[in-house]
């Protein structure tokens, strides 16, 4: 069996989340080829090919893939299926946008956020993580989805593999790219920081989110993160989401302050090697999961911990 690994970028640098799927991938016991599709992107695939256990990598450089849409993307994967039995890609929005379309064209099931494989047999969380379902495939093609926080990322292997060029598929052109807004960020990545600092809907309004979590979060070097309820409020932007719903995290060390602990959110967290709840309400479900709780009011408690850092 040969494996076949979209890697994740973001048009410059090398996600960690390629590191991580790689791991995963060495577990079905096969050759693993990296695919690398963009636009300039030669510097991302001399990266990728000096990661542990990759034995070639492919580059697809060319103007269809410069904004990672998924039709296009999925036409390469498609063209490229023949030579492998297995194609991943990381459980990010990208993975989640491209590989059920594989799945699609293959006419395959996708087996998706998988969090333990063993040969051909795959573990994925199920019910917000409350059940772990153990899934097994008859299809000729494995179309997996890896959720990154379940595997330790590899590291640099003792020689670079090769890298190879492959042609570009045919675009389908159903979607084109109009513009993207990207938020300006000197904090880490959320789903590769060690320490992430959340903020609930107890925060009661965007102002005080940024005045208590965002402080908090510089003097720690920690990423900012917060619950889908805090979001949907408009305490902070999107793609600061942590749960089922938006991102998994998996720090050394998460600070969950005015979360209640909804199933959704635990789904994204439970991966953390380290909670720490404050929460006023003794009773709140954070609890259960947290390694360390403080019942107490956010609003003091928040502003006296920044203070003794």
């Amino acid at each position: 069996m040969t494996t076949l690994l979209l890697a994740e970028h973001d048009g410059k640098l090398l996600s960690e989340q390629t590191a991580r799927t790689l791991a995963a991938a060495a577990k079905l016991g096969a050759p693993v080829h990296v695919l690398v599709a963009g636009a300039g992107v030669a510097s991302i695939a001399e990266a990728a090919s000096r990661l542990d256990g990759v034995a070639k990598v492919l580059v697809a450089d060319d103007a269809a893939y410069a904004h990672q849409l998924a039709e296009p993307l999925s036409a390469l994967l498609v063209s490229l299926a023949p030579n492998y039995d297995a194609l991943l890609a990381p459980s990010t929005a990208n993975g989640k946008s491209v590989m059920p379309r594989v799945a699609a064209l293959l006419d395959v099931m996708q087996i998706s956020d998988v969090i333990a494989i063993d040969g051909t047999t795959f573990q994925r969380p199920t019910y917000a993580g409350n059940a772990i379902e153990t899934v097994t495939s008859s299809d000729p093609k494995l179309v997996v989805t890896v959720r990154g926080s379940a595997f330790k990322p590899v590291g640099e292997g003792a020689a670079s593999a090769p890298v190879e060029a492959v042609a570009a598929a045919g675009d389908p052109v159903l979607s084109r790219f109009i513009k993207e807004e990207l938020d300006a960020a000197e904090r880490p990545e959320l789903t590769s920081a060690r320490i992430v600092v959340s903020g609930g809907r107890a925060l009661g309004s965007k102002e005080k989110f940024e005045e208590l979590i965002l402080p908090l979060a510089d003097k720690l070097g920690a990423a900012v993160g917060a619950s889908r309820a805090a979001v949907d409020a408009g305490y902070a932007p999107n793609d600061w989401q942590v749960g089922q719903t938006g991102k998994m995290v998996a720090p050394d060390l998460y600070i969950a302050a005015g979360i209640s602990g909804a199933i959704q959110h635990v789904a994204g967290i439970s991966d953390s090697r380290v909670i720490v709840a404050i929460n006023k309400d003794e009773e709140a479900p954070i609890f259960q999961l947290a390694d360390y709780g403080l019942v107490g009011d956010i609003f003091t408690i928040l502003p006296e911990l920044k203070d003794k850092l």
